[in-house]
């Protein structure tokens, strides 16, 4: 009689085959070393227009012995199985949204989805230019992965097919979040229901109206056209969406040095220009969803974005101890350094 194996989801069992030659560079050959770098966004949005540069420059700083093949707009991995193909060594980069580690185990960097946090971009880069960013990075270890940098994309704004105004007019409202108990408690905060889903099945949820609205830094929601289905816009800038590259450790670690270190230097050089373009992006993709007529945006008053961080406050009392009260401490001290 045979024995039975147990099943192995379809999903896993591709990844493992692909990763069995991918995982572990043990036998480079002359040949250029093929580094496949995943993301779930559009080639012109921020971060995809840094992988871009990153691929340019990781060709010239190894002289053609590393080449990056980025696919965007999640062509070979949606949201919830990049990192799992990560791990697996089927995909060798990432840019995952801050977000995604929670799951993971990371906890901690859902800290960068608490509302009103960073005052400022020169706030934000305070820490994730400074030894807070740094350390955050270095918990994804145990996890088999290597945190290369931060990228930003933005500060987000609220968009919905109903008018939001005031806090009062959240309520009720299903909106949809990336997958982080932070967020989770932000929208609750704010009396609306929040539902988690896939950023590539946003639009035609918004659409079809399985949901109300969402949040995204302009850049997003214009690359993806969401303001062609969004009636109504907050320019609220609430809170960060921001990234983190990653890589498989043992993949990194097992290049060639000269290779990983013209890759380094590659990503220092992105990084940058990651962080120049995010800004000008997302004022370029608000004015022109503004020139679009399609949306209706709202710019509050400084008193009606103290009250939506007020109303959002009862999150830090709730999910501090999630992510470490200390830390949340430690944060917007080092942002609101002079």
């Amino acid at each position: 009689m045979r024995s039975q194996l147990p099943a192995v989801p379809a999903l896993l069992a591709s990844l493992l085959l692909t990763s069995l030659a991918g995982i572990a560079p043990a036998a480079w050959s002359a040949e250029a070393i093929v580094i496949k770098f995943s993301h779930v966004v559009a080639p012109d949005t921020p971060k995809g227009r840094a992988a871009d540069k990153f691929k340019e420059l990781a060709n010239t700083y190894t002289s053609g012995k590393a080449k990056v093949e980025v696919y965007p707009n999640s062509q070979l991995y949606k949201d919830k199985e990049e990192l799992e193909a990560l791990q697996l060594g089927a995909v060798h980069m990432l840019a995952p949204s801050l977000a995604k580690f929670g799951p993971l185990g990371a906890k901690e960097f859902e800290v960068f989805d608490f509302p009103c946090i960073f005052p400022n971009y020169t706030g934000l880069h305070k820490v994730t230019q400074g030894p807070l960013g740094k350390q955050l990075l270095d918990k994804l270890d145990s996890k088999g992965i290597t945190g290369l940098a931060y990228w930003d994309n933005g500060f987000k704004i609220f968009s919905s097919n109903k008018p939001i105004k005031a806090v009062e007019d959240f309520k009720g409202q299903k909106l949809r979040i990336q997958s982080s108990k932070v967020l989770d408690a932000q929208m609750r905060a704010l009396s609306a229901i929040p539902q988690v889903m896939a950023f590539s099945e946003v639009y035609q949820a918004l659409q079809t109206g399985v949901v109300d609205g969402t949040e995204n830094p302009p850049s997003n929601m214009y690359t993806q056209k969401m303001h062609e289905v969004q009636k109504f816009a907050m320019v609220s800038n609430h809170g960060y969406l921001g990234y983190a590259v990653i890589t498989n450790k043992k993949f990194w670690e097992g290049l060639p040095a000269d290779v990983r270190t013209g890759l380094e230097k590659a990503m220092k050089e992105a990084t940058v220009y990651a962080n120049e373009v995010a800004g000008k992006d997302n004022e370029d993709a608000l004015a022109a969803m503004k020139a679009s007529g399609k949306t209706e945006f709202y710019q509050p008053s400084a008193a009606e974005h103290e009250a939506l961080c007020k109303a959002m406050a009862p999150v830090y009392e709730e999910m501090g101890s999630r992510v470490g009260k200390d830390l949340i401490t430690s944060i917007q001290k080092e942002a609101a350094a002079k």
